[in-house]
């Protein structure tokens, strides 16, 4: 392991370790040895079935985890969303694809799952998110997918702000 601080290389040790995020991934506590400073990694297990993703153009990439997170974190930017509410969005959405036992699936699909997913969490997020996937071509479009989303969520979760009143 490097140590983000000092860069230095397999001079940590390990204080702590635990499993998180449902028992899918080992979170351990290191000490770097040169400079004192602690720093936390998280193991999570390779998935044996490899997914390549089908984009709109027709390329295949494979399946990267971080992309959905970080689009995830750009529409949840400067909103009430925790990362670990993130991390298990994704785990859904992962636990989904991965039990359909596809070998290519493509990219529209996997918006589609993401959006279910963070319509629930938050409406704003949703909407940031569907605006960018969606490729809306003008602002009617935008102003109707709002709508449908105040019109589906009559009930509003502790805390969330209405999207228009």
């Amino acid at each position: 392991m490097r140590c983000p601080f000092c860069k230095e290389t397999n001079q940590d040790k390990v204080i702590d370790s635990r499993l998180s995020e449902g028992g899918d991934v080992i979170r351990r506590r290191r000490m770097c040895l040169k400079c004192k400073k602690r720093f936390t990694t998280k193991e999570r297990a390779e998935n044996e079935i490899r997914v390549t993703v089908i984009k709109r153009d027709g390329t295949r990439v494979p399946y990267d985890r971080s992309k959905i997170l970080r689009g995830l974190q750009r529409a949840c930017w400067k909103r009430p969303v925790d990362d670990a509410a993130l991390e298990r969005l994704v785990d859904n959405v992962e636990d989904i694809i991965f039990r359909n036992n596809e070998r290519e699936v493509s990219s529209q699909y996997i918006g589609l799952l993401i959006g279910d997913h963070l319509r629930d969490i938050d409406q704003i997020a949703y909407v940031r998110f569907a605006s960018v996937y969606r490729h809306f071509e003008d602002l009617g479009e935008l102003i109707n997918e709002a709508q449908d989303v105040m019109h589906r969520r009559a009930t509003q979760a502790p805390g969330q702000q209405r999207l228009f009143d």
